[in-house]
């Protein structure tokens, strides 16, 4: 998977389709992420002894083919590519900007 945490990007598909959040949590066993403020589902939450029972809202993982990464330089959403820089480090790169994301 070519995302990681903090990484700003769009979503192209689904429900959500057009919104923006960084990537809160990347779960690679199954190539899904968690993006703030998208794919917001509600959660029962049985009551014990210290709290009431609620219903809570969080956000739930989504596919990363379904979210894009969001160039810094024109602020639009590009493909990543992959690349080795002077020091020998493989590097991540905009495909459209060819500006480093790391």
């Amino acid at each position: 998977m070519n995302f990681k945490t903090g990484d700003k990007v769009v979503v192209i598909a689904g429900k959500d389709k057009g919104k923006e959040g960084i990537i809160k949590k990347t779960l690679k066993n199954t190539n899904k992420v968690v993006v703030e403020g998208v794919n917001i589902v509600k959660k029962h939450v049985k009551p014990n002894g210290q709290t009431a029972g609620s219903i809570e809202e969080m956000e739930a993982p989504i596919h990363a083919s379904n979210v894009m990464i969001v160039d810094p330089k024109t602020n639009k959403r590009t493909r990543i590519g992959h690349t080795v820089d002077k020091k020998g480090k493989k590097i991540r790169i905009s495909k459209k900007s060819n500006e480093s994301l790391d």
